[in-house]
């Protein structure tokens, strides 16, 4: 059985249904950089360029989750759970108007989840 890399809480789907109606299909990536640092942070699907070293941890309802390469380094044994919080975040994620923030919470695999974890896409 393959285990994903990412999953999502059932308030950040309630999120991403709200902000679908409002924006179309949607994307979450993780730089590590600037403005909230590694805050995964919400676009509609074309408005955030991915760049050829981002890599691809899955979908998460019907979004896709990237990560730049050199944060990944850093989550490459961990497993992401996206959720959300209120508080206003600083960042251009689409959700920062209602209040709300989205937020990564890791964990390390256990070691039988390592064996078995989904692989992940680059662009190149």
């Amino acid at each position: 059985m393959t285990v994903e890399r990412v999953s999502i809480t059932d308030r950040a789907k309630a999120v991403i249904d709200q902000l679908r109606e409002r924006h179309g299909e949607l994307i979450f990536h993780q730089s590590g950089g600037c403005c909230d640092g590694s805050a995964p942070m919400c676009f509609a699907k074309g408005d955030f360029l991915i760049g050829s070293r981002d890599v691809c941890l899955g979908e998460i309802h019907g979004c896709n989750f990237y990560m730049a390469s050199d944060q990944f380094e850093f989550y490459k044994n961990m497993h992401i759970t996206l959720d959300v919080a209120e508080g206003r975040g600083s960042s251009f994620s689409l959700e920062i108007p209602l209040g709300l923030r989205f937020m990564a919470i890791s964990r390390l695999f256990t070691d039988d989840e390592s064996d078995n974890i989904r692989p992940v896409e680059t662009l190149t």
